[in-house]
């Protein structure tokens, strides 16, 4: 076997790195093509194969330096030689920490997380907080001063972003487009100087959307922008909605959404901007939302490392009633719930450990809609031990005692999911006032119906499974028992035919594993009569076994509903042939 040098190594690393980000560029720039030909079905492919191409790019380096070098050769110090290597390699690229990300994720792929540290990995980014090119934004964004006349400044932006098909109606794409950064800043804003309209040079793509995002900007402020575009008939491109609020903004961009399909050449400088419009996302939720999502996994420890040495609270078990799968711990202090396969499931629980690693992988690579939570999985996780309550630590260790041990001073879990922590909804009934328990109970049936019309069926659709955001907005976040819709049997609950099947304790009719009653929703996730009308009054057809019927008709026919992350455009949410 020839010796490789460090330099070798880490150029083999390097070129594993180049041939994915050239995969996933290739991917993402299909998507201009796939908005302007309605390709949705392929939208949705391209989301998987995207999403897939990391692990297999990971793989790939992995057997390669296992047949060239052999891990006998790879000692600590030839690696700490070989993260200095590639660190001169990265300097010269303009995504500089994803190739630091991707070296982390070789070193654990082959070393299984041991003795991580900022020889052999990248604990820290080499380049600091800021990234490469962080002050030199000028590049990555169109501007557009406003010495001419708003109507000027709009026509000119319709042309730089003009699609193959055109746009449908251009003046009244414009007019909206006036109206909209009219509608967003002071009136003052015009006569100052110093405006201007900054747009980023790429379009964002997600589902059957395309998004212009920008800033309002002068010497006085600076508001946030977004021209929501939609491809619905032949005749072309329309504008659906212009957002302007931060918080609408953020919901776009939001953790229950897919990830963009958008060209970024500077990730660091993206990521920089967009923290101008929302300035309450954290990184890596952003480097998350443009795709990045094992960058955002990085930036996340980081963030979770630093906050663990700035405060001093304790691990806990999290509120709320405990589930059958899963057992759930947070850092009050932490917006983050930590979530483990238990060794062993409740009674009613007919899944393996393998059936729930299959669940959130599904979840991760399907359209979340907006109702699903985004989730980060880690392996060989270590916790300092002195920061956890005494019976967290029990209940962990009872409960999932394969996945978690006590190495002097740390706790270390081979393996957990990481997710938002969010209010359970049951929870929050329970404090919620009449009309917030009205609009959550309205909003839960939203979840449930824009679920199954992206072809999924929650499974366990009891109120603990679901949570509420900062947002107001109803969640799942409990995938171990999810499925597509068209795998579902719904059926209408048999009329009794004898005086002894009417008065039955147990049901006197077959039930397959697949089989599913709409019927007993009612009164199985609603204890409370009162909630129970009041949802009925809602959403009282998700009770009847032909509404779920006329769903799974629908997409086996090839329809496919449309989903907004903002309030209703010009247009109002529908099914469409696809």
């Amino acid at each position: 076997m020839k010796i490789y040098s460090p330099r070798q190594v880490a150029q083999t690393i390097l070129d594993g790195f180049a041939a994915y980000r050239h995969q996933f560029i290739n991917i993402t720039l299909g998507a201009r093509s796939r908005f302007e030909e309605q390709a949705w079905r392929d939208v949705q492919k391209a989301a998987q194969e995207r999403i897939d191409l990391y692990e297999d790019a990971v793989e790939a380096v992995h057997r390669t330096l296992s047949e060239r070098v052999g891990y006998e050769n790879l000692t600590s110090e030839i690696w700490a030689e070989t993260r200095r290597n590639y660190v001169v390699l990265i300097q010269e690229r303009t995504d500089p920490e994803l190739c630091e990300t991707f070296f982390n994720s070789i070193y654990c792929d082959i070393f299984k997380h041991q003795n991580i540290n900022d020889d052999t990995a990248f604990l820290n980014s080499w380049f600091g907080d800021q990234g490469v090119n962080a002050t030199g934004q000028v590049d990555i964004f169109m501007q557009y001063r406003f010495d001419d006349r708003l109507s000027e400044v709009c026509d000119r932006m319709l042309t730089d972003y003009a699609f193959k098909v055109g746009w449908a109606n251009r003046e009244l794409a414009k007019e909206q487009m006036m109206k909209g950064i009219e509608e967003a800043v002071p009136f003052e804003f015009f006569t100052d100087e110093s405006s201007r309209l900054e747009l980023l040079k790429p379009v964002f793509y997600r589902n059957k959307g395309a998004y212009l995002v920008g800033r309002l900007v002068s010497d006085q402020g600076l508001y946030p922008i977004v021209f929501a575009l939609m491809h619905r008939k032949d005749t072309g491109v329309e504008l659906d909605a212009v957002i302007t609020d931060s918080q609408e903004v953020s919901v776009v961009f939001s953790f229950t959404r897919s990830y963009f399909m958008v060209d970024v050449p500077i990730p660091s400088d993206f990521v920089a901007f967009l923290q101008t419009l929302m300035p309450f996302k954290k990184k890596h939720e952003l480097y998350s939302a443009i795709g990045f999502y094992k960058h955002g996994k990085t930036e996340f420890v980081r963030l979770f490392n630093r906050h663990l040495i700035e405060s001093n609270d304790e691990f806990m078990i999290a509120p709320g009633i405990k589930g059958l799968v899963m057992a759930v711990f947070t850092l009050p202090s932490f917006e983050i719930v930590f979530k483990l396969i238990k060794d062993k499931f409740g009674p009613s629980k007919n899944v393996t450990r393998q059936t729930v690693l299959d669940k959130y992988h599904l979840v991760k690579v399907h359209d979340r809609v907006g109702r699903m939570a985004d989730t980060q999985e880690f392996s060989n996780l270590s916790l300092p031990l002195e920061r956890f309550d005494s019976e967290c630590l029990k209940e962990l260790l009872e409960l999932c005692g394969s996945s978690v041990s006590v190495e002097d001073d740390q706790v270390v879990i081979k393996h957990l999911y990481t997710e938002r922590r969010m209010t359970p909804l049951n929870i929050y009934l329970e404090k919620a006032s009449d009309d917030e328990r009205l609009a959550a109970l309205d909003e839960y049936g939203q979840a449930i119906k824009q679920l199954a019309a992206a072809n999924i069926f929650p499974g366990d659709m009891l109120l603990k499974n679901f949570g509420v955001t900062r947002h107001g907005r109803v969640v799942f976040y409990d995938y171990d028992e999810i499925s597509y819709l068209t795998e579902v049997n719904f059926r209408k609950i048999p009329e009794p035919q004898t005086y002894e099947q009417e008065m039955a304790s147990e049901p006197w009719y077959t039930i397959a594993p697949e089989d599913v009653f709409p019927e007993e929703f009612a009164t199985f996730l609603f204890p409370s009569v009162q909630i129970r009308k009041e949802f009925a009054q809602l959403h009282g057809d998700l009770f009847e076994a032909d509404y779920w019927k006329g769903l799974q008709e629908r997409i086996r026919e090839g329809q496919m509903m449309e989903f907004f992350p903002y309030k209703a455009g010009t247009h109002a949410p529908g099914w469409s042939i696809v």
